[in-house]
């Protein structure tokens, strides 16, 4: 398998959002604001969050993408206008479909909220293609126990499978279009590679640790921009800490998008509508 290049590697942008989440940006960021199918990626934290002090992502709007909400650490409540409710609790993904719209809202859970302690997390955004921008909202909610793990045959690489398949495990998770979200940990001195077929965008985030990504050096809350010039991409861990890193991957939609907040449409009269839907209450409300 002929692996890819590396294209760039850029740091993380470090902002704060929501209600005072601490929030390392990977993208859109400095050097790497557009890579479609994908529209943002966020890592929550990881910071420490005092009893009672409240960190998270009050009531917003949503349209015509997907969410995605990957929890390493602490516990989150959510709630939207359509009366869904439940919470992300470490390891557990959930998948949202926003599609047509709705308000949606995620903070600490009551009893996190009241003790404190470590929050640290993911939210990647996928954009929707015009067929399904105006889909029915959906969730796929899986606890961390039913998501798919993979090994390598020495033992020295692991995988959790969010979407796609890695070393022998595949997704439970349905997407809308061809999407590969995998976490892999290697230990001190593993390799491992992962194939992405040659029509796919692919970019990797350096979680925790010290290696090798497409044969660049890479440290922690870094991105590294594969080519595409292969179907594979390679990692090497270095140093004493092992490698922990998410590699996200898929087929480019090639469709216009027009952004304003978190509406993701085809056309300015498509966000235009959205913003008057949302402003006129047609969104709902969430109840409390």
């Amino acid at each position: 398998m002929e692996t890819r290049s590396i294209a760039q590697v850029v740091p993380a942008l470090e902002t704060p959002e929501g209600d005072g989440m601490l929030v390392h940006r990977a993208f859109p960021a400095r050097g790497f604001t557009e890579f479609d199918p994908f529209l943002l990626l966020d890592e929550m934290g990881p910071m420490d969050v005092l009893p009672g002090s409240s960190k998270g992502f009050p009531d917003h709007p949503h349209r015509g993408f997907e969410t995605v909400t990957y929890m390493l650490a602490g516990r989150f409540e959510h709630r939207d206008s359509r009366g869904h409710a439940g919470q992300i609790k470490p390891g557990d993904v959930q998948w949202m479909t926003a599609g047509s719209g709705l308000l949606h809202s995620e903070m600490p859970e009551r009893e996190f909220l009241r003790e404190g302690g470590r929050l640290h997390g993911f939210q990647l955004w996928v954009n929707l293609p015009k067929r399904d921008k105006m889909m029915e909202p959906r969730y796929q909610e899986v606890p961390s126990a039913k998501i798919p793990e993979g090994t390598s045959a020495d033992g020295k690489v692991t995988v959790r499978v969010i979407a796609g398949e890695s070393l022998g495990a595949r997704a439970v998770i349905d997407t809308r279009i061809p999407i590969q979200f995998l976490h892999f940990k290697l230990a001190v001195g593993a390799a491992v590679e992962q194939a992405i077929p040659a029509d796919e965008n692919a970019f990797a985030y350096v979680v925790n640790g010290t290696g090798e990504i497409g044969g660049r050096a890479v440290k922690q809350s870094e991105v590294a921009i594969f080519k595409r010039d292969g179907e594979g991409v390679a990692f090497k861990a270095a140093g004493d800490s092992g490698l922990e890193v998410l590699l996200i991957a898929g087929k480019p939609l090639d469709e216009p998008v027009v952004r304003w907040g978190p509406f993701v449409m085809n056309t300015k009269e498509e966000i235009r509508q959205a913003v008057e839907d949302f402003q006129s209450g047609r969104m709902g409300a969430i109840e409390r």
